[in-house]
């Protein structure tokens, strides 16, 4: 077979005639032709992979409609654009508007409050004709008005502190029993009874502290002014008179004992478990545990709860009224816990009846101004002390030891 030029091809080594291989390539030819003529047009594989590439070309054009061209020219055919109703700030307005008349309104209460008592105050505390801080007297009638809160001022403060000392370790160790020790069936009911203490009204309180608990705690009153009668403040004065200052400061212990817990216990609760896991993880005991991270943790809190419950010791009224037993006002001052006494919510509660004229009214609203201020006093101080003692802000012990070592290589 000749070549298409007219030349014979040449012969291959391996002695295969040219004219052969030519031919067998032109039969392998024609059967490629026939078999696509035959077969039609090629398959189409891949379908869906064509429609996602064309909903993508799609949303490409559609994202990238309206948006001008970079050479300048016009901007591309919009296709489904999409508008934004306007945004309205009606609601952050009225929000934050309520909250700062709800601030605002409550800063002006307690300033109509103080210029309220110190407004009536100030024309008795003019004809006083005594010391009004050192006094114990008090007869703010007639002609030469006399009266002094030095009495009224420390059967308040020592019946508040003894309160506070027997309730405050109390709280915490339940708070803490409740949250961390107690098993789940037995916590729930211990912490529903505590709070049911802060349910019951002052008056039963009074009731049952004048009749059933005072005579219960002679013998512990009895027993203190034994072993400690020497010193002045547990000396126990003539006669067994059961309405007294011990009495009084137990059950404000017991009043203010489920508000000092149920925040306290909150407070603990809300220790990071990654404090408490670490402090386990590391081989601490669940008392270690409690003592480094959950009581450093709730410090604040407890302070909190502490000023609170001072707060409502400080201004108990009913309770206090029945309890305690009025002395004498010929008989001489007794600083003695074991003796009766008068705070200053019992004296302007028990005396009610004698705001007959401005000048005794005015004798009684300037002890009540006094309680005002030292109630500020000391929410302010606890304030202030919670803001000292929140995680975070406590200030880095000083090492003494290293600052002196240090000192004496520096002189050196």
């Amino acid at each position: 077979m000749s070549s298409p030029d007219g030349t014979a091809p040449p012969d291959r080594p391996d002695g295969t005639a040219a004219d052969q291989v030519a031919a067998a390539d032109a039969v392998e030819a024609k059967i490629e032709d026939l078999v696509h003529e035959d077969a039609g047009p090629a398959p189409r594989f891949g379908g869906l992979a064509e429609e996602h590439a064309e909903q993508e070309r799609a949303e490409q054009a559609d994202k990238t409609a309206g948006v001008p061209a970079a050479d300048g020219g016009e901007p591309p055919a919009t296709v489904g654009k999409l508008e934004l109703g306007a945004v309205g700030h009606l609601g952050d307005r009225l929000f934050g508007g309520l909250a700062r008349g709800s601030g605002g309104l409550v800063v002006l209460i307690v300033a109509f409050v103080g210029i309220f008592l110190l407004a009536l105050a100030i024309p008795a505390l003019a004809d006083d004709k005594s010391s009004f801080l050192f006094s114990r007297i008090w007869e703010p009638g007639g002609d030469n008005p006399r009266f002094g809160i030095a009495a009224l001022f420390y059967t308040t403060v020592v019946s508040s502190i003894i309160a506070m000392i027997i309730a405050v370790p109390i709280a915490i160790g339940v708070a803490l029993f409740i949250t961390y020790y107690a098993p789940k069936k037995l916590a729930a009911p211990v912490a529903h009874a505590v709070d049911l203490l802060a349910a019951v009204p002052s008056i039963v309180y009074g009731l049952w502290g004048a009749l059933f608990f005072a005579p219960i705690l002679l013998p512990v009153i009895n027993g203190l002014s034994d072993a400690l009668g020497w010193i002045p403040v547990f000396a126990k004065p003539v006669g067994d008179n059961v309405g007294v200052v011990f009495t009084a400061s137990v059950v404000l212990a017991i009043m203010i004992l489920p508000v000092v817990t149920a925040i306290s216990r909150e407070i603990f609760a809300q220790t990071p478990i990654a404090h408490r896991e670490g402090a386990l993880a590391l081989g601490a005991t669940k008392w270690e545990m409690v003592r480094m991270a959950v009581l450093p943790y709730g410090r604040s809190g407890v302070v909190s709860a502490s000023m609170l419950g001072l707060g409502r010791a400080l201004g108990e009224t009913v309770a206090v009224l029945i309890i305690l037993s009025v002395p004498n006002g010929n008989d001489p001052w007794n600083s003695s816990i074991f003796a009766g006494g008068e705070t200053f919510a019992s004296k302007i509660a028990n005396n009610a009846a004698e705001f007959d004229s401005p000048e005794k009214t005015g004798a009684y609203i300037a002890a009540g101004l006094v309680l005002f201020v030292v109630t500020f006093l000391v929410n302010s101080a606890a304030r202030i002390i919670v803001d000292r003692s929140a995680p975070g802000k406590k200030r880095p012990r000083r090492n003494r030891r290293a600052g002196s070592t240090a000192a004496e290589g520096a002189e050196s």
